[in-house]
């Protein structure tokens, strides 16, 4: 066998143990789908069971042994627990970890961290349960159908149509008039 023979013999095994590879991690993947639904069929864990086993012997011909540490070897008990425990998305911790990043970016003093936590929780509920009480209520002002409220916004003294401006335009002209008004 020539140099140019075992180059392209070691590509084409390379390609096919790529291809394996990502066969075998699909399959992990595709595991793992199965488990977190929020129905599982009990008739089909025992073929879960069965899978992930092929699927971890399959990765013994891929992956060093430095790879398999305890926690690969948990994944095997996934489906006995699922029997006994029911569905993984009730029991998981991910989203009281995310409210927890949530919870923790509230801080602002660092030497009591429950305090400015509680705090700026009680702010943001007291914000949201006023905006969304207000936002059910009418606000206090002329009827928007009135007489008043139609020409006083259509015309001016003259008859002439008010130009409507952009709050930053009003912003700029005010910040404009109070820069170049003398104080007295």
């Amino acid at each position: 066998m020539s140099h140019l023979d075992a180059t392209v013999v070691a590509t084409n095994y390379s390609r096919d143990l790529a291809k394996n590879v990502k066969h075998t991690i699909t399959r992990l993947c595709s595991f793992f789908f199965s488990i977190f639904c929020k129905v599982i069929d009990p008739v089909k864990l025992d073929e879960l069971g069965d899978e992930i086993v092929a699927i971890l012997c399959e990765w013994r011909c891929f992956f060093p042994p430095s790879f398999f540490d305890f926690m690969v070897h948990l994944v095997v008990h996934l489906v006995r627990e699922v029997r006994l425990c029911r569905p993984m998305y009730l029991r998981w911790m991910d989203h009281v970890e995310r409210y927890m990043k949530i919870l923790k970016g509230y801080v602002k003093n660092h030497y009591r961290p429950e305090a400015s936590m509680i705090e700026r929780y009680i702010t943001e509920e007291s914000i949201e349960f006023c905006s969304e009480y207000m936002s059910k209520e009418n606000p206090i002002s002329l009827p928007a159908n009135s007489w008043h409220h139609m020409h006083s916004i259509s015309k001016c003294l003259h008859g002439e149509h008010v130009v409507r401006k952009s709050r930053l335009e009003v912003l700029q002209a005010h910040l404009y008039i109070l820069n170049n008004t003398n104080e007295e």
